[in-house]
This record gives C-alpha cells, structure tokens and sequence, in this order.
C-alpha cells in the first residue's frame, strides 16, 4: 500500500527564537537605540502625513517604548503593545493602526506575521512595517566571509539574509493588503573599527541567531582578520569605517469597499511624459534589418 505524505506548508525556520530572545535580553541592559529611533520618527512623520486620525492604534516588537512615544509625539493616543512572536496577541479587528516596528526581518513567517496584522485590523485601517533590508551590513558580511574562509577553508552564515525591497514589497500583496507600497531609506553609519559595529550589533540584539549558526567557539583569528579586511576595504573618506543599514518600510491597507483601486495597465488617457513635459526615453530594441 503507498502511504501519501502530505508536505508542510510551514516556511523553513531561519532563525531561532529562544537565542534571539536570549541576544534581545542582553541588549536590554545597555541597548543601542539609535536605528529604533530613527525608523520610528519616520514612521510617525508618514502617519502624520496620512489624512486620518488614529484612534486604536498597536506596536508590534522588542523596542516598544520608543515606537509609542512616537507615535505619542505625533499626537496618537497610547497603542497596544505587542511582542513579535509567531502568533501576534492581537483581537481581530481591533485597530484602525498597526506598525510592526523593525522586527519582520526576524520572522520565520514573514507573510504570517503580515496576515496577522491585517486580520487585526479593522477594514480600511493602515498597517505599516520597518525592517532592515538586503544591503544591510553588507560591508561586515563581505569582511567575515573572505576572513573565514581564509583562515578555516570555509564559511558558515553569520549575517542573517534580508528580503530586497522589491521581495519584501511582494509580502503585502500575498498578505491581502490593498494599495500596497515598499520603498527603503539607506543610513551610512561610522565606526571606530569593526569590533565597535559588532558591539553594537550586540547593544541592538541584533546578532546571529540564526539556526544554521556555527555552534562551537569562532577562532579569534577570523575576527581579527575581517576587521583587518574590513579597515581597508570600506573605509570612508573621514576615516571611519563605513557600515550600511538598509531600512525597509512597508505600508498597506486593509481592504475595505469603496477604496482606491489601481488602473488596468494600459488604461491612462495620457501619457506620463506629456502630463510631466518632458522628454520620453524608450527602450532600445532589437534592430529590424
């Protein structure tokens, strides 16, 4: 007899849970904020902008506090908080706002995550998320690789992967958001050396954990080599090293009757070029002989 095996729609888990809560209570102690900071006033400068107001809004993720004062100073009343966990603790339908604010890089579930926060919302409520993106730490992830594979003959993953905005756009709509929108802001950000990018790393709760991680002590070798590697390929012109965050946000609406909807492709009464006044530059095709 053939014993059918049904396959598990459940996405590989990436990361592990227990060492990220681990690597985010030793960061508590003495965090490193700064990137909190700056994605959360962004964050309220875009609901600001938005015409609504917001009256049961939620945050999602490890740094609440600076999300909801925030959006305090943009003048929301006080969310409800919630951690990043597999199954978010929110009632369905509950609130008119969402942010995830910069955690969804962490999820073994992204478009999980990202159901949940438009099943809690209530129709025509705004869901935005922040998330670190594919360029992030690009600079240390080159440096650790080549110091690695030099000193042992191989690599193991150290730098967890982060979805390009593109990718990460294409959540939303397979999530079921509405007028879906992904754009990403780049921070250059200096250091010392690279031993004070990785102690922030730390002070963020932002290192490997990652369940294909090295599981045995690195030899210090490859560090030193890396920040060596690191020193002289990715200097800035001030003379620090230069280490790139990449800040996603995505922002989506729940779908609800009588919202915009996009235009058929090829239903536009003008052409872009004319509406601007300028100049349209069309693609070179292949020569007809």
């Amino acid at each position: 007899m053939t014993r059918l095996v049904r396959m598990s729609d459940s996405p590989p888990r990436l990361f592990d849970p227990d060492i990220l809560a681990l690597r985010r209570a030793r960061a508590a102690r003495t965090p490193a904020d700064f990137l909190h900071e700056e994605a959360a006033r962004d964050t309220a400068e875009r609901i600001s902008e938005v015409n609504r107001r917001f009256l049961r809004p939620a945050v999602i993720g490890p740094r609440p506090g600076i999300w909801t004062r925030a959006l305090r100073d943009a003048g929301l009343p006080e969310p409800v908080v919630a951690a990043d966990e597999e199954v978010l603790p929110l009632a369905e339908g509950a609130h008119d706002l969402v942010v995830h604010g910069l955690a969804l890089h962490w999820a073994n579930d992204p478009v999980g995550q990202l159901v949940q926060c438009r099943r809690a919302l209530a129709p025509d409520g705004l869901m935005i998320a922040a998330l670190f993106g594919g360029s992030t730490l690009a600079e240390l992830r080159a440096a650790l690789a080549e110091a690695e594979a030099a000193v042992t003959g191989g690599i193991s993953p150290r730098v967890a992967p982060m979805a390009e905005v593109r990718d990460a756009g294409s959540l939303l709509g397979r999530a079921g958001f509405a007028m879906p929108v992904a754009d990403s802001t780049r921070l250059d950000v200096g250091y010392e050396t690279a031993f004070h990018l990785m102690r922030d790393l730390r002070a963020m709760g932002e290192t490997n954990a990652m369940v294909e991680r090295l599981r045995r002590p690195t030899r210090r070798e490859v560090f030193t080599r890396a920040a060596a590697i690191y020193a002289e390929e990715f200097a800035r012109s001030d003379g620090r090293l230069r280490a790139t965050f990449e800040i996603v946000v995505l922002t989506g609406w729940a779908p609800a009757p009588g919202q915009p909807q996009p235009l058929r492709p090829g239903s536009a009464q003008q052409r872009l070029a004319d509406a601007l006044g300028s100049v349209e530059v069309r693609p070179l095709g292949r020569r007809e002989d």
